[in-house]
């Protein structure tokens, strides 16, 4: 019987497809469903991927507040709002980045 090592993914492999995930969490409904969807696009195996989405949504979730410290619909829904057009801009933001690399390298 043969025993496989897990694959290891550079950093920036994780980082973007987690990103990517979350982009599109709200679309598929659950990590299981969003990490089976990105997975094979980025070569990142479905499972690895969703372990790391719950890992960054407890990272990224905001501490449990005490009494009376809790955020009004509005404002919980103001701070969704906020964070996936930030995920957005980043994602933007690299995709510009690749492209200026990408011309630069041609000069």
């Amino acid at each position: 019987m043969m025993v496989t090592m897990p694959k290891r993914y550079p950093p920036e492999v994780r980082e973007k497809a987690v990103r990517l995930a979350l982009d599109r969490l709200d679309d598929y409904g659950s990590a299981y469903s969003a990490a089976h969807a990105v997975g094979p696009t980025v070569d990142v195996h479905p499972e690895t991927l969703r372990v790391w989405i719950v890992k960054a949504l407890q990272r990224d979730a905001p501490p449990v507040a005490a009494a009376g410290g809790e955020l009004a619909v509005t404002e919980r829904a103001e701070l969704d709002r906020l964070r996936k057009e930030n995920r957005e801009l980043e994602q933007a933001n690299d995709i510009l980045k690749l492209a200026s690399a990408f011309f630069a390298s041609m000069s």
